[in-house]
């Protein structure tokens, strides 16, 4: 995910940031200011060691803590699943961003090729520990709801994509035989650029 931070980023904010991985990657490329907000306090501690600031608290309760105009990119990374309004955040986030600031998030795919033949074929819809169907997932997402969801809230789409592509055969079979209507289905995650439009 690396690739999609802007180049020029000098500030940046990331929501459920866990031990600081990757903020702190930000942080040596770039040499930008890094923030977090992460809910769990142990990881929130680890984080602290790494990069400029941590706030320990839920997404929405942060906000009073964090700097209007101030970031040139927010991560949010499988993050927007988790949340009871993740319009409500996309929204409040824009009057943390600088002039030139993006948001970039990656969105699990409810369509996955894997979850899709495990619903529609065999009718199964477990919930797992980890993955689309995380116990914790209180949103599902799809390419299409993605980009309405962006639209409703008037950001300008600079990237969509589907990353974490399946490998199976039978996908590539059934997609050709679909005459490529099922493209969406491949890809497990879908990151996402945006600014406020």
């Amino acid at each position: 995910m690396l690739k999609y931070v802007p180049t020029d980023t000098k500030t940046s904010l990331e929501f459920g940031c866990g031990y600081g991985e990757f903020s702190a990657l930000v942080k040596d490329k770039f040499d930008a200011e890094t923030w977090a907000v992460e809910i769990n306090e142990e990881a929130a501690h680890e984080a602290e060691k790494k990069i400029d600031k941590v706030l320990n608290f839920d997404a929405a309760e942060s906000l009073d803590n964090i700097p209007e105009n101030y970031f040139d990119c927010i991560i949010l990374f499988d993050i927007l699943e988790h949340l009871l309004d993740p319009s409500a955040l996309l929204r409040a986030l824009k009057k943390k961003l600088s002039s030139k600031g993006v948001i970039i998030a990656s969105i699990p795919n409810i369509r996955y090729y894997r979850t899709f033949v495990d619903l529609v074929i065999h009718g199964n819809l477990d919930y797992k520990e980890h993955g689309i169907l995380d116990r914790t997932h209180l949103r599902f997402f799809t390419y299409k709801s993605i980009v309405k969801m962006l639209n409703l809230l008037d950001f300008e789409i600079l990237v969509l994509e589907g990353i974490h592509p399946t490998s199976s055969r039978t996908f590539k079979i059934l997609n050709v035989i679909l005459l490529n209507s099922i493209v969406d289905v491949r890809f497990k995650h879908f990151a996402i650029v945006v600014k406020p439009g």
